[in-house]
């Protein structure tokens, strides 16, 4: 294991990071949709002009994923992760269109011990997504897990 990775003793409660720059393209906003989402305006441009947001818009859950991405390249990576224990609540507050350039904010907002399991930790999360004109696109909270360092220190 890197000797530089943080445990559930390095986390601090309450300060924001953020970070990413992913560039949502047409092709991706297409390929996600036609995999898991086929609603016509995920997938068609003419289909999209009569819809909901009046153009072709990424699936809230294509958000979600790009949501994890940036995410892992950029906190979990540095972390003694074990994984996620659940969402709590996701909200798509504004559509994510192609050309869309997209960050995340991250907050821990509560952490503790797992009382049947010493040696994990327990952060809430509390994340939201931006575009480039810094509109949320996406708020979600959830539960990660992290290695306690010292889990016979209670």
């Amino acid at each position: 294991m890197r000797s530089d990775l943080q445990f559930y003793e390095d986390i601090v409660v309450g300060v924001p990071e953020r970070f990413g720059a992913y560039e949502v393209t047409r092709e991706e906003v297409i390929d996600f949709a036609s995999r898991y989402d086929p609603q016509d305006f995920h997938l068609d441009d003419e289909a999209a002009a009569r819809g909901p947001f009046g153009t072709l818009a990424a699936s809230g859950w294509n958000t979600a994923a790009i949501s994890m991405r940036l995410l892992c390249d950029n906190l979990i990576s540095r972390q003694t992760s074990l994984g996620g224990a659940g969402v709590q609540e996701i909200r798509w507050t504004r559509p994510v269109l192609p050309g869309d350039v997209l960050s995340l904010e991250v907050t821990v907002t509560e952490k503790r011990r797992s009382r049947s399991r010493p040696d994990v930790g327990l952060m809430k999360l509390f994340q939201r997504m931006f575009n480039q004109r810094g509109e949320e696109v996406m708020r979600l909270t959830s539960t990660g897990m992290i290695k306690v360092r010292h889990p016979e220190v209670p």
